[in-house]
């Protein structure tokens, strides 16, 4: 474990700048994260970008736009008019343009766009001015930006969709997409000199991808990373489903689960929800408890400033867009023991953490 929670930057400084640019990951740095967080999906020529999804714009039943599930400008492009399509994402159905469809050449002509602009107006303001960054890129900036204190930065991937992107996905041309995730984001690190085990986390949703990293794909590079299991509120692991297996996220945070895990991985990454409830007073889940008696670390998610994110009592005023006590929060998650935080606003999480160390 480390001598301090550590703080990952959420999709980089993403309260301040539009979520996985480049801009957002060196303010990041700038403020002081340990470890800048880009979600990875692949592209038609199979480069691994930085989205939350791969699904660059999202159209609602009706035609709307879906912007929170938006966060580039390719809607807008007509030269990309013909990509529009509907495809099965883990088993729901999303209309929009996606990653795979288009080269990395492709993609560097699009440009970012605030996901919840009526929450965050001033990042708004950033629409169009950054590109979408490749892992390549977040890699070089990771290697040249220092924190204030000089201490290097490290890097947090999660991998998007594996089974739909090595299993399910079909390209516009009908043809596969067949692209193994972690092997590509493995050569990635490689490539980049980028493989200290302090500055290195893989997280997944799903777990078999997981143990094949952990199994086969670092051994075979001669690599021991820390991976971390995700963990979601609700529902199953999507390669569970996809196999049968009928164990829920519920199942893997029981005792039983945190042993299956450690198999495996070194921490989970888990929701607020299931380490603290959102009324005062807080009462701890025995979750901390449990995953470190089996080894694991547990790293939550996601400590957001405005209101509309925080609980009642925490919250500044009726304006959800206004800024709360993240900082209360923060210190009610780190009485509870837990080892990281992912937050939107770096600077915010490394004062709650050194304020709580010293």
């Amino acid at each position: 474990m480390a001598t301090r929670p550590i703080v990952i930057a959420h999709r980089g400084a993403s309260g301040y700048r539009p979520e996985h640019t480049l801009a957002s990951y060196r303010l990041a740095i700038e403020q002081g994260a340990d470890f800048i967080e880009p979600d990875l999906v692949a592209t038609a020529d199979g480069q691994l970008i930085a989205r939350h999804e791969n699904a660059l714009a999202v159209l609602r039943d009706d035609g709307r736009l879906n912007t929170q599930n938006t966060s580039t400008d390719v809607h807008a492009r007509r030269e990309f008019a013909a990509r529009l399509t509907t495809k099965q994402i883990d088993g729901h159905a999303v209309r929009g343009w996606f990653s795979e469809d288009f080269t990395l050449a492709e993609i560097r002509q699009l440009r970012a766009v605030e996901r919840i602009p009526a929450l965050r107006p001033a990042n708004a303001a950033y629409d169009g001015r950054c590109g979408i960054p490749s892992f390549d890129d977040i890699l070089e900036l990771a290697h040249t930006v220092r924190t204030p204190d000089g201490r290097e930065v490290g890097v947090y991937p999660e991998t998007k969709h594996p089974s739909y992107f090595l299993h399910d996905g079909q390209r516009l041309d009908g043809g596969a997409i067949a692209i193994d995730l972690g092997a590509s984001l493995v050569a990635g690190l490689q490539a980049h000199r980028f493989t200290a085990p302090s500055r290195v986390f893989i997280q997944s949703f799903e777990v078999a991808n997981l143990q094949d990293l952990a199994a086969r794909i670092l051994p075979r590079a001669g690599l021991r990373l820390p991976l971390i299991q995700l963990i979601d509120a609700d529902g199953a692991p999507r390669d569970f489903t996809r196999a049968g297996d009928p164990r829920t996220y519920a199942d893997l945070v029981s005792p039983g689960g945190c042993g299956f895990v450690a198999t495996y991985a070194q921490g989970l990454g888990v929701p607020k929800k299931l380490v603290l409830d959102g009324a005062a007073p807080r009462t701890p889940s025995p979750l901390v408890a449990t995953a470190h008696a089996h080894g694991l670390d547990v790293h939550v998610w996601t400590f957001r400033a405005e209101n509309h994110f925080l609980p009642a009592d925490l919250r500044s005023s009726g304006d959800p867009a206004a800024h709360g006590d993240l900082a209360a929060e923060a210190a009610a998650f780190l009485a509870a023991g837990i080892d990281g935080l992912f937050t939107d606003f770096p600077d915010l999480g490394l004062h709650a953490v050194l304020t709580r160390s010293t």
